[in-house]
């Protein structure tokens, strides 16, 4: 199920769903006589991907799915723990160890070290699957974070999450009612907030990795379609996905979501970093 979820979700991204269209356009344009409908179909194909990337629509549509947190500010309230939600890795011995983490499990990271030079005494979780890998996204984050300072002994990993549900039901059985940080991407904060209260958490947000700005004023890079602006896109679009998966799930699979619930240490594993190095 998680793998068929995966792969749906990646083929009703923007840039597949797009040029799967415009591949329609070109067989309908090859193997019959409708030229007319291949003609829209390749329109629509090009046209979807210019306004995908382009700047004053992406970030119209991201910009305000990541605002509605505002980033962590030190108060007088304790933070016992700081949990940080994986992302993707390689496994490459001839890059920097920092560059095998993705770009978006880096920020998230350095965010959470951050809010534990806040909180010294509070332990980081770590977690994330190893995808394919050998590694698990955790413990690839954990050599980072000694690499980066970190005390060994102030890091905690969960290897065994493939994704929020997982990450939020095995952190319950960790962080109890104590009080935690939670350090996502400002996008998938939202839906992330979702699963930790489900949890029976009530975390405190501390989005980071924010993409969409408005304060952009060099008009060649404003109003000529890029990559990155391509990447709001999809962001967005995947949140959306996963929030209505959450509803979805929510109403069919009510009963299961509930037996799991009540059983969450089944599915944990917590180590302390010992072998890191």
């Amino acid at each position: 199920m998680f793998e068929l979820k995966k792969l749906i979700s990646a083929l009703l991204m923007p840039l597949p769903a797009m040029l799967i269209l415009g591949l329609l356009g070109l067989l309908v344009l090859w193997f019959t006589k409708r030229k007319g409908f291949a003609s829209f179909l390749l329109t629509l194909s090009l046209l979807g991907i210019f306004l995908f990337a382009f700047q004053p629509i992406a970030t119209e549509l991201l910009k305000p799915m990541e605002r509605k947190f505002k980033p962590f500010i030190p108060n007088e309230q304790p933070v016992d723990y700081i949990m940080v939600l994986g992302s993707s890795h390689v496994i490459d011995h001839e890059m920097p160890i920092t560059s095998q983490l993705s770009r978006t499990a880096l920020m998230r990271l350095t965010e959470g070290i951050r809010i534990h030079r806040l909180y010294p005494s509070a332990k980081i979780i770590l977690s994330g699957y190893g995808g394919g890998s050998d590694t698990s996204q955790a413990r690839m984050m954990a050599k980072v974070a000694l690499a980066l300072g970190v005390n060994k002994t102030d890091i905690l990993l969960l290897e065994t999450a493939k994704d929020t549900w997982e990450e939020a039901f095995q952190a319950s059985s960790v962080v109890g009612s104590k009080n935690l940080v939670l350090v996502t991407s400002a996008s998938h904060m939202e839906r992330a907030l979702f699963e930790f209260n489900e949890a029976g958490l009530q975390p405190t947000p501390a989005p980071t990795n924010f993409l969409a700005t408005r304060n952009i004023e060099q008009p060649w890079a404003k109003y000529t379609p890029q990559a990155k602006y391509l990447e709001q896109t999809e962001r967005y679009w995947h949140e959306t996905l996963g929030q209505w998966w959450q509803k979805l799930r929510n109403i069919i699979g009510n009963n299961e979501h509930l037996i799991d619930k009540e059983s969450p240490t089944t599915a944990v594993v917590i180590s302390h970093t010992d072998a890191l190095s």
